[in-house]
């Protein structure tokens, strides 16, 4: 009697472990996707992540600005540095080299990244108000053909102002064209020290005049 109630019972048990086993199998799926999810940046209280960054290789005086142009056809990269005072300027350039034409009208989106290339939380600042003058100047349109530049400053100062809040210093930087265009990583030339001012600046684009 007991031997005919196992017989019985087995196929039941198995459908019970499978049924289980599929809902442990869902339930980890789920975690992994929600852990993914927040590393991209995707937690709704956390910082907006940046975009997509275009990988490019660090631009050198003997590489050709126009070869293995980025899908996007344009090439943005670092010109150098300069710091006095505090006051730190980091010269940034669009090379269009694509075929076709090129417009601007705006200003760079600029993400600035720690050293494990998470996102910062700082306030941009269009046109560099609060940061130092002469770089206010209205956006105005701009159109590149094949081969010309676009030229972009980027601002911020290394002040500490308040003792108790930590200084933040970025080690990577990546520059748009505009907010929801694809970005590429440039040489910020020295660590983005803003110290506690929380916010970085940066002009609107120009055509490039040499």
């Amino acid at each position: 009697m007991s031997e005919d109630r196992r017989m019985i019972q087995t196929p039941a048990l198995r459908r019970a472990s499978a049924a289980v086993a599929a809902v442990a199998a869902v339930l980890l799926l789920s975690a992994c996707t929600i852990d993914e999810h927040r590393y991209q940046g995707g937690d709704p209280t956390g910082p907006p992540p940046p975009p997509r960054v275009t990988p490019t290789a660090t631009p050198t005086a003997s590489v050709d600005p126009l070869a293995d142009c980025p899908a996007s056809g344009v090439r943005i990269r670092s010109t150098g540095g300069d710091a006095a005072m505090g006051l730190r300027a980091l010269g940034v350039e669009l090379i269009n080299c694509g075929a076709r034409p090129y417009r601007l009208n705006g200003y760079p989106a600029l993400w600035v990244l720690n050293d494990q290339r998470k996102p910062i939380i700082l306030s941009v600042v269009n046109g560099a108000k609060e940061i130092t003058s002469g770089f206010d100047q209205p956006p105005q349109p701009v159109t590149l053909q094949k081969g010309e530049r676009a030229v972009a400053t980027v601002l911020w100062r290394n002040l500490v102002t308040d003792s108790e809040v930590v200084a933040t210093a970025g080690a990577y930087l990546t520059v748009a064209p505009a907010a929801g265009q694809p970005a590429q990583e440039v040489d910020p030339d020295g660590p983005i020290d803003v110290g506690n001012t929380g916010r970085i600046g940066v002009s609107a684009w120009k055509a490039a005049t040499t």
